[in-house]
């Protein structure tokens, strides 16, 4: 059992609100996850910035100080790339301005034990072991602004509790993805993947969900079909949610086992796996709510 949380902010004069009214929605379903917890913020301008790259990279103790990875990753990098390195809460931002894919390229050729947890010109990644409140508190999401958010509680069943398995899983510019529930058969999917040229980074199930999407989304599938396509492949029980940076998109497993609820109006489209995690939100007493039907995907753009 898992929780998820997520906000897709319509009203550019609720953004700055962002990351309060989500870190309320992820402080009430935190018994579905006490393990570790992870979120995804898209657009705050203190972190990330037009033209530039971010990498969200696990952890703050990388065995470098941040001015030596700032100078070794400068000069692997295009003149002009500007390397800017922070930290946040447990989790590292490198910025650059290059594309993300260069940046990354760099890490990994410079530190090749370093977890990239995400990535793109958009998005943010903070993942940590221990109770998703304080995880959230030490990150600062209280104060972040936002277009969207992401969240999620997890209780680990079928890999260890780690920081590198927490959710979301950022596999591509900008995606992330959440998941509530179990994949049966993702040992093959992944197999599949692998035969196509896939890498992988973790053992979790997952990963699998996430580098599917990532890899049909390279094919050129929208989301809606990609979600759709993953239906017929990947088999058990779930819910996913997925966010790339102007958009967001849930689907629930055939049978609908795994619980979730959408809250929609105006100002914003909200998902939770339980109520109450939306009950705090401004005007929703007269919110469209509803529980999404079984294999449905629905998806909402900025």
């Amino acid at each position: 059992m898992c929780g998820i949380a997520a906000l897709q902010v319509r009203n550019t004069a609720l953004r700055p609100q962002m990351g309060s009214l989500l870190t309320g929605m992820l402080c009430q379903i935190i018994e579905r996850g006490p393990d570790s917890a992870g979120m995804a913020v898209y657009n705050n301008p203190d972190l990330v910035a037009e033209g530039f790259a971010t990498l969200s990279l696990l952890g703050i103790d990388l065995g470098i100080s941040a001015r030596d990875l700032e100078r070794v990753l400068g000069s692997s990098l295009p003149v002009g790339g500007g390397t800017k390195v922070r930290e946040l809460g447990d989790t590292t931002l490198l910025s650059a301005e290059v594309d993300a894919e260069t940046l990354a390229g760099a890490v990994g050729a410079s530190y090749p034990g370093v977890v990239v947890a995400g990535r793109g010109e958009h998005v943010t990644v903070m993942k940590s072991v221990g109770n998703p409140k304080d995880v959230a508190e030490r990150h600062g999401l209280a104060g972040m602004s936002g277009t969207q958010g992401l969240s999620h509680t997890r209780m680990a069943t079928e890999s260890a509790v780690t920081a590198s398995g927490s959710h979301p899983f950022a596999v591509a510019d900008d995606l992330c993805l959440v998941h509530n529930g179990s994949f049966s058969n993702h040992a093959s999917v992944r197999r599949e993947l692998q035969r196509l040229g896939v890498a992988f980074d973790s053992e979790n199930d997952t990963e699998v969900g996430a580098r599917y999407v990532a890899h049909r989304l390279s094919a050129g599938d929208d989301l809606e079909t990609a979600l759709t396509n993953l239906g017929k492949v990947l088999d058990g029980f779930y819910t996913l949610v997925v966010t790339t940076a102007d958009s967001m998109a849930v689907v629930r497993d055939p049978i609908a086992c795994k619980p979730a609820i959408i809250a929609e109006t105006e100002d914003y489209v909200a998902i939770a796996s339980e109520f109450r995690a939306l009950a705090h939100l401004p005007g929703i007493e007269s919110a469209r709510i509803f529980e999404p039907e079984p294999g449905r995907v629905y998806t909402w753009n900025l």
